[in-house]
C-alpha cells in the first residue's frame, strides 16, 4: 500500500493553503523521522460547529477545539486517520496570539501527526514535549535547507 495524504475542505470560510505537495512530502519526511509507518491520514478543515459536534459526540467534551485526531490503525501498523482542523480556531488562535496564519494551521497540522506518533497533550510535561517537537518540525520546514 503506497503511503497517502488528502487534504478535504468543508468549511464554508475560504482559506489560502498554498504549496500542499511541498507540505505532504515534509510530512512524509515527519513520519520517516520519527520512525512512523504512514498508511495514509485525511485532513480534513471544517468550521468550529463541525468540530464542536463531533468533540461533544465522539469525546464528550462541550468545548471548541483546533484539532480533533481519530487514528484507525493497531500499533505497530502503519498509520491510518482523519484528523479534523477548525479554520475558525485556526484564525482565532493566530490572532490572539499574534502569529500568522500560515504559521499556526502547520502547527496544527504538525500536531495532528505528531499525535499519530504517539506524542500527547495531556499532562503539563506532555505538552512541553509536543510543542518542543511542533517549534522543531515548524524551524526545518519554514527555514530553507542548504543544498
Amino acid at each position: 500500500m503506497q503511503a497517502l495524504i488528502r487534504f478535504h475542505y468543508m468549511s464554508k470560510k475560504p482559506f489560502y493553503f498554498p504549496q500542499r505537495k511541498p507540505l505532504k512530502k515534509f510530512l512524509f519526511f515527519l513520519f520517516k523521522n520519527e520512525k512512523c509507518s504512514l498508511g495514509a491520514i485525511n485532513y480534513i478543515f471544517c468550521s468550529d460547529s463541525y468540530l464542536l459536534k463531533l468533540n461533544q459526540e465522539y469525546l464528550s467534551h462541550n468545548s471548541l477545539t483546533d484539532i480533533i485526531t481519530f487514528p484507525f490503525f493497531d500499533i505497530g501498523l502503519p498509520i491510518i486517520s482523519d484528523i479534523y482542523i477548525s479554520i475558525d480556531r485556526i484564525i482565532d488562535n493566530s490572532k490572539s496570539l499574534g502569529i500568522a496564519f500560515k504559521m499556526e494551521l502547520h502547527r496544527v497540522i504538525f500536531h495532528g501527526a505528531l499525535h499519530l506518533c504517539g506524542y500527547d497533550d495531556k499532562s503539563e510535561s506532555d505538552k512541553i514535549r509536543i510543542q518542543k517537537k511542533e517549534d522543531f518540525y515548524l524551524r526545518k520546514y519554514f527555514v530553507p535547507r542548504e543544498t
